[in-house]
Formats: structure tokens, sequence, C-alpha cells
């Protein structure tokens, strides 16, 4: 089986207030290129080899966009040189607006990349401003712009709901801004709240309002009328694509395939196995300059963990779980398993069945966690 690579960037122009991911403020160049010098390190280093067949990239962080063309390139090359990148791979960088040029585009364009993950979140300039985004609207469209200009034809956006003050108006008016535009793949999440995050902080000391869950129903209910209108179809919770746009890298987390990622915070899987890598940047340079693992956790999972894993992240594709395949694949009645659990769940409408497929419900994907905990 063919494996996806996922790069961590962690360094941003500035910290967003909600974000909880494994972060640093770009300082200076020097700090970057100390940092691809490490992951590069890393990657030639590898050792837990599963496989040598690789069929997705994907850049994420931070802002993978501040990176140069020829730290980019440095990075793709080391890549190449130890794995067999098959053909027709889908190469993805997350971007963030107004860290681009056309130049640049052009040469990311020109070293693969044919995937754009694009963090816009709102078009709303006072939204932006609390989410310390670090870009406005107009930001985002010209962006856009200049990823056509590139010839960039798989562009995905990244639109949070829920946001503090935001009305059903608000997000109305975002959604049909980012379908104006008409990117191929569109990612719609309810905003979620991170301990240890500014808003966070701010919501308990009652300087933003506590996200209102009725609402951010309604604006679910309503992201999924205006995008099936536009003709984009749904296969996640919080994804949508076009005809054969979705994103195959991101499937693997759903389908439990595996993933080998490099750099600081990195989580790979390879079937039954997670590791993840030291969470601060400087230790993990520290430790890939002192010849060391940065390998911080791993944790060997059994069969009853896998088997509950495959069941709630398959639960997150619109497909549903095949019940055929989960009882060939664990030997495990599921139906029988967790009656009690199911039957409250499905006389909550969170859940349904349909031709051997356990699915959730439109309502259950808003409340999809009550019934992951079921498997978790």
């Amino acid at each position: 089986m063919s494996a996806g690579i996922y790069i961590h960037i962690p360094f941003c122009k500035s910290r967003c207030s909600y974000c909880d991911f494994a972060t640093d403020v770009y300082r200076n160049n020097e700090a970057v290129e100390r940092y691809v010098n490490a992951l590069c390190a890393e990657i030639t280093n590898y050792e837990l080899r599963i496989t040598n067949y690789v069929d997705t990239i994907y850049f994420g962080g931070g802002t993978p966009s501040l990176l140069t063309a020829n730290q980019l390139e440095k990075i793709i090359n080391t890549i190449y040189k130890s794995f067999s990148v098959l053909p027709k791979i889908e190469f993805t960088l997350e971007m963030n607006p107004a860290t681009v040029t056309l130049e640049k585009l052009q040469n990311f364009k020109n070293l693969g990349v044919n995937r754009a993950s694009f963090g816009v979140q709102t078009f709303d300039d006072r939204a932006l401003k609390l989410l310390a985004r670090g870009h406005n609207a107009d930001d985002a469209r010209k962006t856009f712009e200049l990823l056509r200009q590139a010839n960039f034809e798989n562009i995905s956006f990244d639109l949070i709901a829920g946001l503090p003050n935001q009305t059903l108006q608000d997000w109305e008016d975002n959604l049909n801004k980012a379908l104006d535009l008409n990117p191929e793949h569109l990612s719609l999440y309810l905003l979620e709240i991170h301990e240890a995050t500014p808003l966070a902080e701010q919501i308990r000391s009652k300087r933003q309002p506590l996200p209102d869950e009725d609402l951010a129903a309604e604006m679910y209910e309503l992201m999924l009328e205006k995008v099936a209108a536009k003709g984009y179809q749904q296969y996640e919770i919080s994804n949508f694509s076009k005809p054969n746009f979705e994103s195959r890298h991101n499937s693997k987390y759903w389908l439990c395939e595996p993933v080998l990622a490099f750099g600081v915070s990195a989580h790979s899987f390879d079937g039954k196995t997670r590791w993840a890598n030291e969470r601060d940047t400087n230790k993990y340079v520290q430790l890939i300059e002192s010849g060391k693992s940065p390998i911080v956790e791993k944790n060997e999972l059994d069969k009853a963990q896998v088997a509950g894993e495959f069941a709630f992240l398959r639960l997150r594709l619109t497909k549903g779980l095949n019940l055929t395949e989960y009882k060939a694949r664990f030997g495990i009645d599921l139906i029988k398993k967790y009656a009690e659990d199911l039957n409250y769940l499905e006389e909550a409408g969170l859940i349904e069945f349909t031709d051997n497929y356990l699915k959730l419900t439109r309502k259950g994907m808003v409340y999809s966690n009550e019934v992951f905990a079921v498997f978790i």
C-alpha cells in the first residue's frame, strides 16, 4: 500500500487566537533555514519504513507558503531521494493570503505543487482582526486570483462557522463570497475552542461570548444547502468538493491508511502504530542536530483500539461504515456489540442504517463527537 507524506512547517506571520497547532512566529530566514536542514535530515535518516511508495504529499502548518522556492525545493528533493514517489501524485501546500506573489506561486507550481489549501477562514474584516489572522478579505480575493493566474486548477478554501458574534446572515455572506470564487474544494468547519489559546481565555473572561450550539447547527444546515446547490458533493463531515476533487491525502486519515509525517509535532500512522514528534520547534531542531530521534511518543494500538478508530473515522465519511467489511476485518458484529448505544443514537436521530452501512444523519454530523465516543 502506498503512503502519504505530511510535512509540518510551523512558521506563521502571527499567532491566530484560536490556534492550538505547533506554530512559531516567523522571525528570520536563518531560523527557517536551520529548521529546513533538520527536517531534511529527519527524512533522510527515517528508519520506520513501512513502504517506499508515496502517492500524496501535504505541506501543512503553520504557513508553508512562507518558505522560499529554494527551501521548498530542498525538502522536495529530499523526499524524492528517500521515497519512490508515484506518478500523478497529489501535492498540496497550505497557503495563507498575502504570503505569496505570482512569481512565488509559479515557482511552487514548477516544483510540482498542484493543489493549494487556502486558509481564508472568513471574509469579514472585523472577525479576521479578532482571530489575529494577519490578512483582510481583499488579500484573500487577490491571492485567489494569483493562484488562478499561476494555473492552479485545484484550490481548497477553509472557512470557519460559529465565530464569536457571527450571525447566520454573516455566515451566509461568507459562503456566498467563497462560492462566487468557485474553488474546487471547500473545508467548512464549526469553531472549536481549545484550551490554552487566546480565544479560550477571552471567552473565560467574558470578553467574547461562548459559541451558540443551536446557531452552529443552523449554520451547518445552511452550509449543506448552499454548497449542494452549487454542485459540491459532501464526502466528509466538514469537506465538500466538485466531482473528482476530494482531498486524496486527507482521505487517508479517514480510511486509516498510512501517513508518514515529518517535522515538529508531526504525527504518523502505519495502520497499527501511531507516533509523534517533539512539539517545541527549538527542541526538535536540537534533537535532530545532536543525532537523536525527534519521536517523543509511540503508541501501538491493540485490536480493539484499531477497530474503534476504524469505526469512528469511517463514520466521518458520508459513505459511512460498511458493517460487512468491519466484521470481516475485525471479527466483530458491531450491531450486537454496541446494541444499546446504537439504539439510543438511532432514537436520538444521530445515526441511520442504509444498505448495510452505518451512517451519521445530518443532525449526527453536528453532534458527531457524541457518536464517536461510543467507539473510542
